[in-house]
């Protein structure tokens, strides 16, 4: 038996509906990432003036798969009325890459799944969700559990299936972690961190990936989850210790991230004052060198050996590990490498 995550899965009737008026404010933070030179595109929503949220592997794809260019992703808010546009700040000065914040750039779908990483928040170009923000809760699976149990969690979202480019809602959603067909023992052995694992039968289609799960709440609506992916159990027949049969798969649930998996990273994300030039970034990779956390090129880009040096940094300090590349991580490296620099022009 073998499992995977796959894009999309309704579970019994359909209960997608249009998403009615009296929802407008979600309407106006939730909508569409999409690239057009990669043909990506997926669900999002806005947790800030100018932060939006989505799944990761809808900007970075998954393990063996070219990632599209950060620069050539858009935003577009309340995409079948409004149609308001942005891209990711710093597109037009190769910029772009460290103005995302993601659980992972390499995302696995075989065991062990990283569906618990599978989040990503993007700073935009301008603040395009000025007219509509969806509050994050820091729930736990076991908090959207009880909630699902008195019918309160629901999704929004874009699907390729359902009136194309309208939003849809799906109430009374459950979230379990036992099912008929696996229980949670067997479900967590196939994950990374599944802690943060979110299993859920909210009825999805493509394009779903990074839309909001969300609890009613007397204050509104709050974001409890972000959905990825759907889990499912792939069976094959065994004799002489060889596959001799595949049977039909079955689908357990629709995955989602936690936001107890990201809600401190957002509030970091938030506070952040991203390096936007290339001569500061080389600084940083040059400091970070000097500390021989960083071997690679001193080029003035963000990659992931950057981001492994920038979280290695962090962690010896006993900070929350981001991976952003900020100014204040910048005046924090320059008295502490400030010797070694003066090593370095001596030499010179």
């Amino acid at each position: 038996m073998a499992q995977s995550l796959v894009p999309v899965a309704v579970f019994g009737a359909d209960n997608r509906i249009a998403l009615p008026s009296q929802f407008s404010r979600i309407r106006d933070a939730v909508g569409v990432l999409f690239n057009i030179r990669s043909r990506t595109v997926c669900s999002a929503f806005c947790v800030d003036t100018n932060i939006i949220a989505t799944a990761a592997h809808c900007i970075y794809r998954t393990v063996g798969e070219k990632p599209p260019r950060p620069t050539d992703f858009w935003f577009a808010r309340n995409y079948d009325t409004v149609r308001d546009y942005a891209r990711v700040a710093g597109h037009e000065t190769g910029a772009a890459a460290q103005n995302i914040l993601a659980g992972s750039t390499t995302l696995s779908t075989t065991p062990p799944i990283d569906a618990t990483r599978d989040w990503a928040l993007i700073k935009l170009a301008r603040p395009l969700c000025a007219k509509g923000v969806l509050e994050i809760e820091a729930a736990t699976p076991l908090d959207v559990i009880k909630a699902a149990k008195v019918g309160q969690i629901f999704h929004v979202s874009y699907h390729r299936d359902f009136t194309q480019w309208r939003p849809a809602i799906g109430k009374g959603c459950k979230v379990e972690r036992t099912f008929e067909a696996a229980d949670w023992k067997t479900i967590a052995s196939d994950f990374r961190q599944p802690d943060d694992l979110l299993l859920h039968d909210c009825d999805t289609g493509g394009a779903s990936s990074g839309s909001p799960l969300l609890k009613e709440t007397p204050a509104g609506p709050r974001v409890i989850g972000i959905n990825v992916g759907t889990y499912v159990q792939s069976r094959v027949l065994m004799q002489n210790g060889e596959v001799s049969r595949k049977l039909a798969s079955e689908t357990i649930a629709n995955t989602g991230v936690a936001t107890s998996a990201f809600a401190k990273q957002l509030a970091a994300f938030r506070a952040a004052e991203i390096l936007m030039t290339a001569p500061q970034m080389k600084e940083l990779q040059q400091r970070l060198q000097m500390l021989k956390l960083y071997a690679g090129p001193i080029d003035g880009t963000y990659g992931p050996e950057l981001k492994t040096a920038i979280i290695a940094y962090e962690t010896r300090q006993k900070q929350l590990p981001t991976g952003l590349a900020t100014k204040a991580l910048l005046a924090a490296l320059q008295p502490e490498t400030a010797t070694s620099a003066r090593g370095v022009e001596r030499k010179r």
